[in-house]
């Protein structure tokens, strides 16, 4: 009987961990598909393009992308950057601006990244997906607190690890969660979707003294051709090299991501995921955004100050200072005001939309550490 359950328990084992691979592809396309994105649009190739008197959005043109695809050397020839864009069309990541091309073709048709114009299909999946990355990208952020190191387990040393219990307390702290048992099940659903795993493979997420570490690491610079390669990717990853998206350096290479150290600066696209309006061509309901990393509005690192020197909150307000009180007036615009606020005593800015109704009324997102301490109706 022991020996049946023992059996029984190595595949129900098996069974989860096939499950977390298939999840974990599902993932690797997702990020490959938005670290394209966010080089497309800094290359100018996403932009408003016009035809027939109307204007799509945010789009690009198949046969321009091919282009593109064979110069930065992204594929070996057309054949195979149409098998790649197929691939992200299959998945929902790319579609033709009036869905009338099931099929990728190297013609000079209007194609969309789906995360543009607000259709991008939030199943399950892709929820956990982009909650997992956004704890990811926190915990990676916040060096001098993270409660990642490197510890051990049956003897044996692993890196950039992960208590379960101090997860637990982490996601409770930052209000990811609102009890253990919720915290507990957020793990194990990570664990399940191939984002975290047990050092050893030995256990499931248990709130408790286990280690775990991240399996999925965001951050790594995939290369499209993997798209094509149905195997999952073995090759150990380094979680200290982030990807930045950085206008090219003339003297450089092609890629327009770079590895940076954590001790520098490290910038992030700042958007907002203003509505899921639908896409139809009739349709005049799109938006104009910047890319983002996630449909939640992403933490803001290193605003660029104006000033040329620090100024205490005390400074800001002194009468007859060189600093001014602005009032702004926001006309909102169909899908809102373009603006997101968090925080109470004071509430802040934690993002703004840059093609929105509040940066064009002149408004920028506030670094957190620096806030007054007036409160919010003043």
């Amino acid at each position: 009987m022991v020996f049946a359950s023992c059996k029984e328990m190595d595949g129900i084992g098996n069974t989860m961990q096939k499950k977390a691979a298939e999840l974990e592809r599902m993932a690797e396309v997702l990020v490959t598909g938005e670290q394209l994105r966010l080089r497309l649009h800094e290359g100018k190739v996403v932009k408003d393009r016009r035809h027939h008197l109307r204007t799509y959005p945010n789009c690009f043109v198949a046969k321009e992308l091919i282009d593109w695809l064979l110069e930065h050397k992204e594929a070996s020839d057309r054949d195979t950057a149409i098998k790649i864009m197929q691939k992200l069309l299959d998945q929902s990541i790319i579609h033709h601006v009036c869905d009338e091309h099931k099929e990728f073709k190297d013609m000079k048709l209007f194609y969309r990244f789906r995360k543009d114009d607000g259709t991008f299909p939030l199943d399950n999946e892709a929820k956990v997906f982009m909650r997992g990355q956004r704890i990811y990208e926190k915990l990676m952020m916040n060096t001098e607190t993270s409660i990642l190191a490197t510890r051990e387990e049956e003897g044996e040393t692993f890196e950039r690890t992960l208590v379960a219990s101090e997860l637990v307390d982490w996601l409770l702290a930052e209000g990811e969660m609102a009890t253990r048992e919720e915290a507990e099940h957020l793990g194990r659903r990570l664990l399940e979707h191939g984002i975290m795993q047990h050092v050893t493979n030995k256990h499931h997420f248990v709130d408790g003294g286990l280690l775990y570490q991240f399996r999925l690491n965001f951050r790594r610079r995939r290369r499209l051709m993997e798209l094509l390669n149905e195997r999952c990717r073995t090759i150990p990853e380094s979680h200290d090299s982030p990807f930045c998206l950085r206008k090219q350096n003339p003297e450089g290479s092609n890629t327009s991501f770079l590895s940076v150290s954590p001790t520098k600066e490290i910038k992030m696209i700042v958007g907002i995921r203003r509505s899921s309006m639908s896409s139809s061509c009739g349709s005049s309901g799109y938006y104009s955004s910047s890319p983002t990393l996630s449909s939640s509005p992403p933490v803001l690192c290193n605003p660029k100050s104006v000033l040329k020197r620090q100024v205490s909150p005390e400074e800001l307000q002194t009468p007859g200072g060189p600093y001014i009180k602005k009032t702004f007036t926001i006309v909102g615009d169909a899908v809102g005001w373009g603006f997101v606020v968090r925080g109470s005593k004071p509430c802040h800015i934690q993002a703004v939309d840059p093609s929105g109704p509040a940066a064009a009324a002149g408004m920028k997102v506030c670094n957190t550490q620096t806030l007054t301490h007036i409160p919010s109706h003043t």
